[in-house]
């Protein structure tokens, strides 16, 4: 793998002749608009790149990445692409896909220091006091962190619930659907957790909006 900057410009430039050599009119159609049906929030990872592990085409996965796929109330960055995706792309499938052996959730299991990421590293740590009692009862350490994956991701999928606009789309249809996965660094694999949902009916009352 060269890290070299000149070698990303090359690439690109490959990359297109492979794409003409198939589809020789790709970028004429992908220039006019995008019309993705999923959004993706992911972690920030560069081994986890949306469209290269689920084999999908540019302009079929709309994209939002942090560190450890959080979905916080107060990030209006990620509140303005789900917002977008939502209300303007209209979306029919929103995945929240973290991944096994994520650094940002290992470094939230542990007490060490790293300063300025500490006060993002809080909310993932809030995954584990909510779980504390399962995670601590896990004594092998690497099922305890392959589990504290699972469910941070369950619990953005159940954030993403509380969104006020979200439930305004629900209110008038049936979209958007949206999904918890997990992918695998080892095989490759993504695993789906089956908390797939389209309503707030799982929601607590409080966070329900008229």
């Amino acid at each position: 793998m060269s890290d070299k900057i000149e070698s990303l410009i090359e690439g690109n430039k490959l990359w297109v002749k492979n794409i003409l050599k198939h589809t020789p009119g790709f970028f004429d159609e992908l220039s006019e608009a995008q019309k993705p049906q999923f959004l993706w929030i992911g972690c920030s990872d560069s081994r986890v790149p949306a469209t290269e592990i689920t084999n999908a085409l540019p302009g079929s996965i709309f994209v939002q990445r942090n560190i450890a796929n959080m979905v916080v109330h107060t990030d209006a960055n990620l509140l303005s692409v789900v917002y977008y995706a939502v209300k303007v792309l209209k979306v029919k499938h929103i995945i929240v896909c973290g991944h096994y052996g994520c650094g940002g959730v290992h470094a939230a299991m542990g007490n060490e220091d790293y300063g300025f990421l500490n006060n993002w590293l809080l909310h993932i740590k809030d995954v584990y006091r909510m779980h504390e009692k399962e995670l601590d009862a896990i004594k092998d350490e690497t099922r305890r962190f392959d589990r504290f994956v699972e469910l941070n991701v369950q619990e953005q999928v159940h954030d993403l619930m509380k969104v006020s606009f979200i439930q305004e789309e629900w209110r008038n249809g049936e979209f958007p659907h949206i999904h918890g996965w997990v992918y695998s660094l080892k095989d490759g694999l993504i695993k789906d957790l089956k908390v797939s949902t389209n309503s707030s009916k799982q929601l607590g009352k409080v966070y329900k909006y008229d």
